[in-house]
């Protein structure tokens, strides 16, 4: 509870973009027509701006998340063995998804805002540590910029830990067919453990190595972006089929919109790659 009331720090960005001379109008009307530039620099940011926004590691995370929490609830089972259960669960989880999609986008685009009218404003658009991300918040906070920042990240960087670890974890460990999950006990799944504490030791081990933070951080996203098209279709393909769903198959709509969403994924890729090699 301690981080997430840290992590909430990050909406300073929303009220540094209201203090701020931001162009509401510009930022409306590119945010539903974008300015496209046919240049190789422009299609790798559009994928990693898509490898943030859907990362194949938060597939497996809220998969296995669901797994283990009707395993660990007393009476609750499996949807397809107990199809009473569902009009609750699914509820509960569309109501999980869409809120936390809709706070983390927006503050993702707050972000973006604020950026763009300070720093990029003022000519910096190479941002390689922390305190120049930082420092588009100075409008708001002053002096105590770099606190309100840090709090920001160390709040989201220790809850996002046990996220991008474990699921590293849970892949290799399905994968593998390991005994998997934060709700066993330590002896009860060494393998999964040690995934996690593998994992996290070498990102403790990056931080002393001469890579650019904010380099990496953008190329992870990259790689996001490319190999979530393929993820995206196999889910979409067991989303649908009666044989692994039962009655609960994804409605047209959702069917559309994640064979729109894969497409779109997949075409950024291609024309990143496109861009390359023209």
């Amino acid at each position: 509870s301690v981080l997430k009331w840290l992590s909430l720090s990050l909406l300073a960005y929303a009220a540094t973009a209201f203090i701020v001379n931001v162009p509401w109008s510009k930022v409306a009307f590119y945010a539903v027509i974008p300015h496209v530039t046919w240049s190789a620099d422009y299609f790798v940011t559009v994928v990693a701006v898509f490898g943030t926004t859907i990362s194949p590691y938060l597939f497996f995370w809220q998969a296995e998340t669901e797994v283990e929490d009707q395993q660990e609830k007393p009476g609750a089972a499996p949807l397809k063995k107990a199809p009473k259960q569902a009009p609750g669960e699914i509820r509960r989880i569309e109501i999980d998804t869409y809120v936390g999609m809709a706070i983390s986008n927006l503050v993702a685009l707050f972000i973006v805002v604020t950026t763009a009218a300070t720093l990029n404003l003022h000519g910096i658009t190479d941002i390689r540590t922390s305190a120049d991300a930082a420092e588009a918040l100075r409008p708001l906070a002053g002096d105590f910029t770099f606190a309100l920042f840090a709090a920001g990240v160390i709040g989201t960087g220790l809850l996002a830990l046990p996220v991008l670890a474990g699921s590293a974890a849970y892949a290799l460990g399905e994968a593998l067919e390991w005994p998997v999950g934060l709700a066993r006990q330590w002896y009860q799944a060494r393998a999964f453990y040690g995934t996690i504490a593998v994992a996290t030791g070498l990102g403790v081990v990056m931080n002393y190595l001469p890579i650019d933070p904010m380099k990496a951080l953008f190329w992870s996203a990259v790689i996001n972006g490319v190999s979530a098209s393929p993820i995206m279709a196999i889910m979409m393909l067991i989303a649908t089929r009666k044989k692994v769903m039962g009655s609960f198959t994804i409605p047209r709509t959702l069917r559309f919109l994640g064979w729109l969403a894969t497409a779109l994924m997949a075409l950024a890729a291609l024309a990143m790659v496109g861009s390359w090699l023209a």
